[in-house]
């Protein structure tokens, strides 16, 4: 059923369907880049975990989760090739949560009335 005339898939795709394809094709050595990228921050992760830093220790984590998500949001996700629609999307979830985080905290955080075990003093 195929046409054996047409060379290509982009050759077999009408010229006025053609402007809504819009892939990208990403070399498999930017996954491994990628992939190497990621391990590195789980090793500095757990290195850091293993460190006392105090308060300081949480703020590390989560900023290298954050750096570590949006570097798949961005190239596993393909989120730095899509349209613009997709990352007002993609801010609108993280700005949301940003939001529910707040108010879980303000919550948790303004309850005087548990008491606070000595070894978290």
């Amino acid at each position: 059923m195929t046409d054996p005339s047409v060379d290509t898939v982009a050759e077999a795709i009408p010229a006025e369907s053609a402007p809504l394809i819009n892939h990208h094709i990403s070399p498999v050595t930017l996954y491994y880049k990628i992939f190497g990228l990621l391990m590195i921050l789980t090793v500095i992760t757990v290195a850091i975990a293993r460190v006392d830093l105090g308060f300081m220790n949480i703020v590390m984590a989560v900023t290298i989760a954050t750096l570590k998500a949006t570097v798949v949001a961005l190239f596993f996700m393909h989120l730095k090739y899509s349209a613009k629609v997709t990352w007002v999307a993609a801010a609108a979830g993280a700005i949301w949560l940003c939001v529910m985080l707040a108010l879980t905290l303000a919550d948790v955080l303004s309850r005087t009335w548990i008491p606070t075990p000595e070894a978290w003093l």
